[in-house]
């Protein structure tokens, strides 16, 4: 099973062909857009492994972005006692949902390819995430 380590928004993700990732909010993409990935940073299978120094050129991941959102609210309350202090507020982080299509090694060859999935599948995989 081939595997790719993403660098995006500041974070690493291991990915394989077919994962759904929910990652930090891509700007200025919409639904249903190919996205490519260029900051592979190591990609292999169950015998071979290539490391980048930081990345490998010419690796990259093709993704397909299902949809732009926002997470449950996080309510952040501080309260100073004995001061009549409290503060109360909000914040739902944005992000997008993305499903891994194909990665590429360094030299252009595919290696691995998520599978053609039925639009039934694709609308029970949507409902499971909401």
């Amino acid at each position: 099973m081939s595997f790719a380590v993403i660098k995006t928004g500041g974070k690493q993700y291991k990915v394989k062909a077919s994962d759904i990732l929910k990652i930090e909010r891509l700007k200025e993409s919409k639904a249903e857009s190919k996205i490519e990935f260029n900051e592979i940073l190591a990609y292999g299978d169950d015998k071979n492994l290539e490391v980048g120094s930081p990345f490998v050129k010419g690796a990259k991941v093709e993704a397909e972005l299902i949809k732009n959102s926002k997470n449950r609210t996080i309510l952040i309350f501080k309260k100073r006692r004995r001061q009549n202090s409290r503060r109360k507020n909000g914040h739902r982080q944005q992000y997008s949902l993305i499903k891994i299509s194909k990665i590429f090694n360094k030299d252009g060859v595919l290696l691995a390819e998520a599978k053609k999935v039925e639009k039934k599948e694709e609308k029970k995989i949507k409902q499971e995430t909401k």
